[in-house]
């Protein structure tokens, strides 16, 4: 389905096509009709599906600007979620004159988004608990409430926000629209659905080969002693210019940074213990290329979009197939290559096994290439730009006429560019 065919404001149209949307993936062309006729939806889909923009638009095209009243409220799990969200709202609302956005989430300020709130705001996103701390100061008015969005729905649950998402429900409008959307729908999922939302569509999207991301999957069996070096082979090995390292503990996150810094890797971690500040600044280094390399959390990387990314790692094999999948979706966006690599221990060996079996993917094994391979191997990919660069007659005349004046009878041309390989690779 084209955007055109739906009826939607114009300003939305050219918001969207400002992001370079034209037509809508398999869950926007099933949810966007149903939620423009104001029923409620429960939507699975997985990461990248395309689902901000999904309940963006009905929602943003429900909004009364002349009204200051907070109007739709987004719940999402993590703070970095609720920015990602606020943000492609942001940009499908981009030529809607006068419309409100705010972002609340605990480690700002509780002021700033006071004062903000205060002034006017159509569209609230934010965690669930910050969401909570406005409601019980007053400063978040709930009674003209007409949309209510649970982001991630199974991820908040699995973070404890249960509690907090039946309460914000209970004290909405009635009337309100309901949507859900959730990348697994467990028993706890469908009891919410059940309580809060009205008759709701439910839209599954399976992830099929065809609208799948073009991500080769590798696992690499490693000793728990060495997987830190198997790690950094691989890293050499491909090459790799940006790449996001999961682990499963902030302790695992502090130790592979660490050792990765001492290597002379650019590298910075992330976990959720880490204050809301630090956290930002990152973030905003990984984005905007100052660091090749992020080491990082599940929860403290959630809603990280990065383009370029090259390579997922998992240093610790994830603790269920939804986190392998939110991992991996992390590369090969906007149709990209990406890749995804996995590091498997003796004792992770069964719940690595259990993923390969929920998700049914293709993980090839491979093994961890030695050292002597590496050399070859960093050896090969700088002779590959050379003969690259000879192929596309970008060897100007003056290289050649230096390696002849250089030539006598003690040396021939192959001793000559060995001896230059060797420098290039030592400096």
């Amino acid at each position: 389905m084209n955007f055109n065919e739906l009826n939607i404001s114009d300003n939305i149209k050219n918001g969207l096509k400002g992001m370079g949307f034209t037509k809508a993936t398999p869950i926007q062309e099933q949810s966007i009709p149903v939620t423009l006729k104001g029923k409620d939806v429960m939507g699975q889909a997985q990461t990248g599906s395309g689902k901000t923009v999904a309940f963006a638009i009905p929602i943003i095209e429900k909004i009364f600007i002349d009204d200051k009243s907070p109007q739709a409220i987004v719940l999402c799990p993590t703070r970095e979620l609720c920015m990602q969200v606020a943000d492609e709202i942001s940009k499908v609302a981009s030529n809607i004159k006068k419309l409100k956005i705010l972002s609340v989430y605990g480690g700002q300020p509780i002021g700033r988004q006071t004062r903000v709130l205060k002034k006017g705001v159509h569209i609230v996103v934010g965690t669930p608990g910050r969401v909570i701390d406005h409601i019980n100061r007053g400063n978040l008015d709930l009674n003209g409430i007409e949309s209510v969005v649970l982001d991630e729905a199974d991820e908040m649950l699995n973070m404890g926000f249960r509690d907090d998402m039946e309460f914000i429900l209970k004290n909405t409008p009635k009337t309100r629209q309901t949507l859900l959307f959730s990348a697994t729908m467990p028993d706890e999922i469908k009891k919410i659905a059940r309580k809060y939302q009205r008759n709701p569509k439910f839209i599954k999207v399976k992830a099929n080969k065809k609208n799948s991301p073009k991500i080769t999957q590798y696992s690499f069996k490693c000793n728990a002693k060495y997987k830190f070096d198997d790690m950094t082979r691989l890293l050499d090995v491909f090459d790799v210019e940006l790449a996001l390292i999961f682990c499963n503990t902030k302790k695992g996150v502090n130790y592979v940074a660490k050792h990765l810094k001492k290597r002379g890797y650019s590298v910075d971690g992330l976990h959720g213990d880490m204050t809301q500040k630090m956290r930002d600044k990152v973030m905003n280094k990984f984005r905007n290329d100052n660091i090749d390399i992020l080491v990082a959390t599940d929860v403290a990387a959630r809603g990280l979009d990065v383009d370029n990314l090259d390579v997922i790692i998992n240093y610790d094999v994830p603790q269920n197939p939804e986190n392998y999948i939110h991992r991996i979706g992390r590369t090969a966006r906007a149709g990209k290559l990406g890749y995804a690599f996995t590091l498997v221990c003796r004792d992770e060996t069964r719940r690595f096994a259990a993923i390969k079996k929920a998700n049914n993917t293709k993980i090839t094994e491979k093994q961890i290439p030695s050292y002597k391979e590496v050399e070859t191997i960093k050896n090969k990919l700088i002779l590959d730009k050379v003969i690259n660069c000879i192929e596309r007659g970008e060897l100007e005349d003056s290289y050649i006429n230096s390696i002849k004046d250089s030539m006598n009878k003690k040396i021939n041309a192959q001793q000559l560019a060995a001896g230059l390989l060797k420098m290039v690779r030592e400096n």
